[in-house]
């Protein structure tokens, strides 16, 4: 199954609780954490909230 890499890039201080949430729920707290996911529809829209504060890169 296809994978991807989120890396966060920004802070998550003064950011809006939803979206220090979705951070938290892909296992991203600080700078430069990296989680791997897997590809599907979920992770997707998680990334798509998130957008600006993250790189994502597909395996």
């Amino acid at each position: 199954m296809a994978t991807v890499t989120i890396k966060l890039v920004k802070s998550l201080n003064g950011r809006l609780k939803d979206q220090i949430a979705t951070a938290h729920s892909l296992g991203l707290k600080k700078i430069g954490d990296v989680t791997t996911q897997q590809d599907n529809d979920s992770v997707k829209g998680k990334i798509n909230k998130i957008s600006h504060l993250v790189t994502v890169t597909n395996e």
